[in-house]
């Protein structure tokens, strides 16, 4: 995996209950979709043959592009539902102590979970790293403390990160001075001046949008026809924003070179295919206005499909698999880099591929040998594999979950 690829990471699994206790399954089958797509990507990353990041505009091609950009929707929602989860949880006890004690508690426990058992399981080597596990505890830990505001305080402080963090997008560390490990923190992609902790999942706006999903809890409180109404309307706004905004190429998204992957403005290319990708090839670290207006607002229409429409039998029946992943999030992803990784030196044996770097550190510590790697088709073959493998352990755990209540299953 290369450090411009690590798309996506697991919900917070704060339990979303309403009053009387009844689960929301569109968030679960939902969350569940997304963890899926994000397994596609470190998949990708574990087996490709590609030596260039999928959204290089001069190297892509669509199916290698879109392999990619499926999984951009999973860290926006991943964000937005762990808030809308929060916001849940505190109406299903009735106390705002008790979520704000919860979400820093955990907040803590996700920062240590990145740093030990998950960014082992990346590399085989001890070494950390500021990931998007990192940036969804220290979100959360700041939630803890927003969760005392008036809902009006902390849906403004979350839509003002999201939409005007884009105007800081052309400031460098080295312009903050002694701020400047503080500037890559909160909204710089790269190393920490002075140290070897490289941070890929700056701090903002991704608050923001933990911010703004908490708000979103109040809508899911709403009665069916109306919350599935205020769904509606918000993703088709996002959408249409994020349409008008790219193609006017107008505010929010870096011009090419102010961040490290921006492809700044796009235009016409000869290939209608190649033009679309060039429309939808808006950066991500750290996520720009144009990026979450992308991911969010068509994920919003998803969720009001899955609200309006997942009890039908039939697609209840496709889903089942989904809320399965969907109620254990944080299982699942754990135990799918350990799978993907091994399913990796597995296969790199059976092929008779270079396969000992892959137990001593892996794609960005090292250099990828050449004669390593699969095709895009073997990728989906493995992903799907690996989809297989996980449900089994992943239904066990959903059911002593339901089972069983005791703390420590919370925290999992």
């Amino acid at each position: 995996m290369h450090l411009a690829t690590t798309s996506s990471a697991p919900s917070t699994d704060v339990t979303p209950h309403i009053g009387s206790g009844t689960r929301f399954s569109s968030i679960d089958i939902f969350r569940g979709l997304i963890m899926v797509w994000m397994a596609l990507d470190h998949t990708r990353d574990f087996f490709t043959n590609v030596r260039f990041e999928p959204e290089n505009i001069n190297l892509t091609w669509p199916g290698l592009f879109f392999t990619r950009w499926i999984t951009h929707f999973c860290a926006p929602m991943f964000f937005l539902l762990a808030g809308t989860g929060a916001f849940l949880y505190r109406n299903s006890t009735g106390s705002v102590g008790k979520v704000s004690r919860f979400l820093w508690t955990r907040g803590i426990w996700l920062v240590i979970l990145e740093w030990t058992i998950i960014e082992f399981a990346w590399t085989f080597v001890p070494w950390i790293f500021g990931g998007v596990i990192w940036s969804l505890g220290l979100s959360m830990v700041i939630l803890a403390a927003l969760v005392w505001l008036p809902e009006w305080a902390i849906l403004t402080f979350g839509l003002v990160l999201v939409a005007l963090h884009d105007l800081f997008d052309a400031v460098q560390p080295a312009q903050m001075g002694s701020f400047g490990g503080l500037w890559v923190l909160l909204h710089r992609r790269g190393l920490v001046p002075g140290t070897n902790f490289f941070v890929l999942f700056p701090l903002v706006p991704w608050v923001g949008v933990m911010a703004s999903g908490y708000v979103l809890g109040s809508v899911m409180l709403k009665a069916p026809t109306v919350r599935q109404r205020i769904l509606l309307f918000l993703g088709s706004a996002l959408t249409v924003a994020f349409v008008v905004l790219r193609g006017l190429n107008a505010y929010g998204n870096p011009q090419a070179g102010v961040a490290a992957s921006s492809p700044g403005e796009w235009h016409p290319l000869p290939a209608v295919s190649m033009t679309i990708v060039y429309f939808l090839d808006v950066e991500k670290y750290p996520p720009s206005l144009q990026f979450l207006l992308m991911t969010v607002g068509p994920s919003l229409l998803l969720l009001w499909w899955l609200d309006r429409f997942g009890h039908k039998p039939f697609t209840k029946k496709l889903a089942d698999p989904l809320l399965i992943f969907g109620r254990v999030p944080m299982f699942f992803y754990i135990l799918h880099l350990y799978v993907i990784h091994l399913l990796a030196i597995v296969t790199a044996y059976i092929f008779r591929q270079p396969v000992n770097w892959l137990w001593h550190g892996t794609f960005w510590m090292n250099s990828v040998p050449d004669d390593y790697g699969q095709s895009i088709f073997f990728v989906y073959a493995m992903w799907l594999m690996a989809i297989v493998m996980l449900y089994f352990p992943c239904r066990w755990f959903a059911e002593l979950k339901q089972r069983r209540k005791d703390w420590w299953l919370s925290y999992l």
